[in-house]
């Protein structure tokens, strides 16, 4: 199985760090913060890893980390000129990813301590269709909050985005598992009032079609995409690279 890293963005709420860097090299603890998925998926076995990175900091990720033999994955690194969300980004996977193939996805500045590899075993045994694992949160109005089916409680019926009375306390996290027909999907959405392709308009067509299943991760999860949040993950990243 391979995996896509979406490592592109702005990252507007880490102003005005992110002015000189981009967000996912950002330090964490002695580490870039995306060394951290990286070593997931190698701990889960996967090792043949394409990055999706925006072009301000295309040459300070392959001075860093070359062709990924350091850090024992092999990776491949794909350009995404704008802003147009984390679907727009994934669909820049399609070729590196091929017909039949399934694949995690990470967002680059989601970090957690769960090991994947049990996650990754129970989608491989999956018929097709999607996984996306969820984490409760004390305030899931943030995120996108799943809601489960009543009648198959294997499967979530569908996503709201941050909504104001949320159905669950869960959050879906940016950790999502796909077969190759995500590509179709993604073709067949059109763009958010902001201009986006949106992710969960894609897990809600797996959703519509019966085919978005879910694990709840154990351990701490974050997303470091705030200064406060940012010195949170290094407090719990410490020990996890060496």
């Amino acid at each position: 199985m391979k995996g896509v890293i979406l490592a592109g963005g702005t990252g507007t709420r880490l102003y005005p760090l992110t002015r000189l860097v981009n967000k996912h090299l950002l330090p964490v603890g002695r580490y870039p913060m995306v060394c951290y998925g990286i070593e997931r998926l190698r701990q889960a076995g996967v090792t043949d890893i394409l990055m999706v990175i925006g072009k301000q900091s295309a040459g300070l990720y392959a001075d860093f980390f070359g062709s990924g033999e350091n850090y024992g994955v092999k990776l491949n690194f794909r350009i995404q000129e704008s802003a147009g969300g984390i679907a727009e980004a994934l669909e820049l996977a399609e070729g590196f990813i091929t017909p039949g193939e399934k694949f995690v996805v990470l967002l680059g500045d989601n970090l957690f301590l769960d090991d994947l590899t049990p996650y990754v075993e129970k989608f491989k045994q999956q018929q097709g269709g999607a996984r996306v694992l969820l984490k409760p949160v004390d305030d899931p109005r943030r995120y996108g909050v799943p809601v489960f089916d009543p009648k198959q409680p294997a499967l979530i019926s569908y996503i709201e985005e941050k909504p104001k009375h949320p159905k669950s306390r869960y959050s879906v996290t940016g950790i999502y598992m796909y077969d190759y027909t995500v590509f179709s999907l993604i073709q067949g959405i059109t763009r958010s009032a902001r201009g986006e392709l949106e992710i969960t308009d894609v897990n809600n067509r797996y959703a519509e079609q019966g085919k978005l299943e879910y694990d709840i991760l154990k351990l701490w999860w974050g997303d470091a995409g705030t200064p406060e949040s940012l010195r949170e993950a290094e407090i719990y990243m410490r020990g996890v690279l060496p």
